[in-house]
């Protein structure tokens, strides 16, 4: 069966018939795989200590604050940019060029602190490239998977990418912790040289990774707004541009809520940093099921199920008053996010030609964590405004507003593509 007749297949337990095998048998998937967790494992060790490191440069946490959103921004902004010349141009040296743009960066900052001239300014400037670097390699990496893996072993693959980001987001802060320990820079030497080293494995990848392409290609414009237009246009991507958005905006609220409430209520730094811990364990645990459970589970009844199981789950931190059971709330709930992801990036992945990939994967990031990036803020003024416990019932509230928009569109996530 050839690709094309192959897209028409709905995701969901129909994609199992293939009994597919690991998706790390393939070479050049685990050369992607790879990269992806030491590029995840350098930016935790770095990220999270940039702002110490400004810090003990005198600098006031206001100012090392705006350098870490200005980054943040850069990158938001960056990644449609990258998507379009993601699926105009060969991806793999697109790729290949970011990483060491990026090893650049954060080598410049490591060489600025070994010698201790930290200054404000290179640090932003360092702080934006290493940013917009990383969200255009993200952007050539999103159109990668239909060429490094067959359809039937797409949920499995994107199961396993989950995995590694989950594992990274909790090894990586201890990591960084520990090589902090040693010396302030060493973090940011590690960060450059696993840029380095995505660069290395990014090269030896052997899969052209070129985005096929109808004719020649037009203004960057009418490039741009062709992604979006073929999002908007798509009712199932549409979808997932709503329930991606509200999922991710909501999740950070209450991660936000549960750190901002246990601190309230005298917490010490170490049984907040539990409560992270926990919901990461959940995550990693959830990324690791999903691909089974989306092999035995319809799809609809995958996103409609597990949207409406986060509403309990929301209500009881209204009630939650130790900070392990923060922990286990905020556990259940990452624990249950994955299998819809695979589903949903499944069939997004199948619906949507290679030549418009990149585009169409940074306008579904984009919106989702452009929204993500107001929760800690949001979270922040809600509590304080108005108390944990009615921040809990209102994103109770507002899951359930999801969770029946999801009931009302379970049909498109097993609606064939015209």
């Amino acid at each position: 069966m050839g690709e094309a007749e192959e897209a028409l297949r709905p995701s969901g337990p129909e994609l199992s018939k293939e009994s597919p095998r690991s998706p790390f048998r393939r070479r050049d998937f685990s050369l992607f795989w790879l990269a992806g967790a030491v590029d995840g494992l350098g930016t935790c060790a770095s990220s999270l200590f940039l702002p110490l490191i400004l810090l003990g440069a005198g600098y006031s946490a206001g100012l090392a604050g705006l350098v870490g959103s200005t980054a943040l921004i850069s990158g938001l902004v960056v990644s449609p940019v990258a998507g379009v010349f993601a699926d105009r141009r060969p991806r793999k040296p697109m790729m290949y060029a970011a990483a060491l743009t990026a090893a650049a960066a954060m080598g410049s900052v490591f060489v600025a602190v070994a010698l201790g001239r930290v200054v404000l300014v290179h640090v932003l400037l360092a702080a934006v490239v290493e940013q917009a670097a990383s969200a255009t390699y993200g952007a050539a990496a999103s159109g990668t998977i239909r060429r490094l893996v067959p359809p039937g072993e797409y949920p499995r693959a994107i199961g396993l990418l989950q995995a590694r980001d989950q594992a990274v987001q909790i090894v990586g802060p201890s990591l960084g912790g520990v090589l902090y320990q040693l010396a302030r820079w060493v973090p940011l030497l590690a960060d450059a040289v696993s840029f380095l080293l995505v660069a290395a494995a990014t090269k030896a990848i052997r899969t052209d990774l070129t985005p096929e392409r109808e004719g020649p290609a037009g203004s960057f414009t009418r490039d741009l707004s062709e992604g979006l237009r073929f999002v908007w246009a798509e009712p199932f991507l549409r979808f997932v541009v709503v329930w991606t958005a509200g999922i991710n905006a909501l999740l950070g609220t209450l991660y936000f809520h549960a750190v901002f409430t246990s601190h309230d209520q005298g917490a010490s730094p170490s049984s907040i940093g539990l409560i992270l811990t926990l919901a990461g364990v959940g995550g990693l645990l959830g990324a690791l099921a999903a691909p089974w459970l989306v092999r035995r589970i319809p799809a609809a009844r995958i996103v409609t199920g597990a949207s409406w199981a986060m509403v309990p789950t929301a209500a009881g931190l209204a009630f939650a008053s130790r900070t392990w059971t923060y922990g286990l709330l905020l556990s259940g709930v990452s624990l249950i996010v994955p299998s819809v992801v695979v589903v949903l990036q499944t069939r997004a992945i199948l619906v949507t030609p290679d030549r418009l990939l990149a585009r169409m994967g940074t306008v579904l990031g984009t919106a989702g964590q452009a929204v993500a990036v107001l929760a800690p803020v949001a979270a922040g003024v809600l509590v304080a405004s108005y108390g944990g416990r009615p921040v809990a019932w209102g994103c109770a509230g507002a899951f359930a507003a999801l969770a029946l928009y999801a009931t009302v569109r379970a049909g498109l996530v097993v609606k064939e593509a015209p």
